[in-house]
């Protein structure tokens, strides 16, 4: 109640109508996700009190998952790669005339969802905590190992890059003085680098401008095509066939949500496949079912709940945008962590507590606006991503006003071009710059423990159960490999089934060009490169 009356204050609420606006109108536009708009917006939040930042940022990742649904609708083109599964019968139902009903099933569902699922993270984050709190220093390092190796092994197909990402984040969180002799690590003898890389300065150049540089290298300018849209609304039928697959679709997606590298793809995928089997209409499938579209919405929206619960229970983000929200949390000055609750009731509580309210938000914004976000995506491309990099740069030169950190701006921004283009993941990157330098604190503190012997790490029995799942999820792929060769058959069904895809940026096809009314257009991620592919 407390966190309710800090919520309701007008400041706050002020701050949470914004960020559910800017949330849904970034993620109507394709190409550009949560996770950049919140890094575009950290350098502005110095001066800012911490709980109504962190409101705002829990606006725009709750209004930026919601608002990919209606580029997905309307265009038939994903803006992130967890409304793939939207697009097969939404942008079906809006072709045949119902988009207002695709977009209202959507925006319901993800109202419904996301209640519930915040209610789940009040319920489920302080037994977490006290949980959390019981452990040493060994088993939160391998807690930290774990989310790290999960993270960068689940994600793509290619371990080698995955690590490879990781390596690169590691080695940025390494830069500066170290922390027990005050031995200068990577610093080449600049003495700006002493105090480390500016966490605001790596998030910016790493999402904005490697994302803004990536698209624009593949931009077109043919002008967006989308299909009208009315009031949403639903007939009583529309309702009957929406309820049980919004409440299926939370099942799915908070649970996988709060799983390192569970994110949003593999519940939307699970939701989908769940109701064209219970549905009592499956021919409609692939004809614009609305089951298909209330499913995968629903699952979509109760993974961000779930994402925030390791977020601020452990203090281990899960996906991208929970990265930008945990480095916006250290610049705050907040130390994110199990202690988090104890020492930052007032914060957390008016953050899970902003959740409800801007859920409500979201739908009474959504429901009456979706004319105007049709509207925007008419906007021209060049000049959006032309502002993106001028307020990134203006934002990175606000940190410390020094020219040294443009050019890091342009460094690590044409690293992730970099890692864009040779089909490198950024998150590991990131959590790695996030959870390296905490899992070498806790290293060194299990060891001075230990005296110095290396079985302390292996002191308390979570430490010991936790290495045994990392250890299982390394020799993974090598269980798969003996599981094909005896198996070939089944193998082959089963990768047919499951073929990971994420969605390309517009770079096979121009801004908004909507595909053949049964196709959705995805990135094969087998290759080093991005390559265009499209799967029925």
């Amino acid at each position: 109640m407390q966190g309710f009356a800090t919520a309701v204050t007008p400041v706050n609420l002020l701050f949470a109508v914004m960020g559910v606006l800017l949330g849904t109108a970034i993620g109507v536009l394709p190409g550009i996700g949560p996770a950049m708009a919140i890094a575009l917006l950290l350098p502005v939040t110095y001066g800012l009190e911490p709980t109504s930042a962190m409101i705002m940022f829990a606006g725009i990742y709750y209004g930026g998952m919601f608002g990919g649904s209606t580029t997905s609708i309307l265009l038939n083109t994903p803006g992130e790669s967890a409304t793939v599964i939207t697009a097969i019968e939404g942008h079906k139902m809006a072709k045949a005339g119902r988009a207002a009903q695709a977009l209202a099933t959507a925006a319901i569902g993800s109202f419904v969802a996301g209640t519930i699922g915040t209610a789940l993270l009040a319920t489920i984050a302080p037994w977490v905590v006290k949980f959390a709190v019981s452990l040493g220093n060994p088993s939160y390092l391998a807690i930290m190992l774990l989310a790290l190796i999960a993270v960068t092994a689940v994600l793509g197909s290619s371990k080698l890059r995955g690590f490879a990402a990781l390596g690169l984040g590691l080695a940025i969180g390494l830069v500066g003085l170290d922390p027990v002799s005050g031995q200068g690590r990577l610093v080449f003898g600049q003495p700006l680098l002493a105090d480390g890389l500016d966490i605001v300065v790596v998030a910016v150049a790493i999402f904005a401008i490697g994302e803004a540089l990536w698209i624009a290298a593949h931009l077109r300018k043919t002008a967006t095509h989308t299909i009208p849209v009315g009031r949403p609304w639903m007939g009583k039928a529309d309702w009957k066939r929406s309820w049980k697959p919004w409440l299926r679709g939370t099942a799915y997606g908070f649970p996988f949500g709060a799983l390192p590298a569970g994110g949003a793809e593999i519940p939307t995928f699970l939701s989908y496949i769940t109701e064209k089997k219970l549905s009592k209409h499956p021919e409609e499938f692939g004809h614009g079912a609305i089951e298909g579209v209330a499913g995968p919405e629903a699952a979509n929206n109760a993974s961000a709940a779930g994402t925030l619960t390791p977020m601020l229970a452990l203090g281990l983000p899960t996906n991208a945008t929970a990265a930008v929200m945990l480095l916006a949390l250290m610049q705050l000055g907040v130390q994110p962590g199990p202690l988090l609750f104890e020492e930052e009731p007032k914060l957390v509580w008016a953050l899970i507590a902003s959740l409800f309210i801007g859920n409500a938000l979201l739908l009474l914004v959504n429901l009456p606006m979706a004319p105007l976000w049709a509207k925007l995506l008419q906007l021209p491309r060049q000049y959006l991503y032309a502002g993106i990099l001028f307020f990134a740069t203006l934002g990175a030169y606000a940190v410390n006003l020094q020219a040294f950190d443009l050019v890091l701006l342009l460094v690590l921004g044409t690293l992730g071009f970099a890692m864009r283009r040779f089909g490198i993941p950024v998150l590991p990157l990131i959590i790695g710059v996030i959870l390296g330098p905490r899992a070498e604190e806790e290293l060194r503190k299990s060891l001075q423990l230990s005296g110095g012997d290396p079985a302390g790490l292996f002191s308390e029995p979570i430490a010991v159960v936790v290495y045994v799942i990392i250890a299982l999820v390394l020799l993974w792929p090598l269980a798969a490999m003996l599981f094909r060769r005896l198996f070939p058959k089944a193998a082959a069904e089963l990768e047919e089934l499951v073929e990971p895809v994420v969605v390309e940026p517009d770079s096979a096809a121009a801004p908004g060009e909507a595909a053949e009314p049964a196709e959705v257009k995805v990135m094969d991620i087998h290759g080093p490169r991005h390559s265009g592919k499209t799967h029925r």
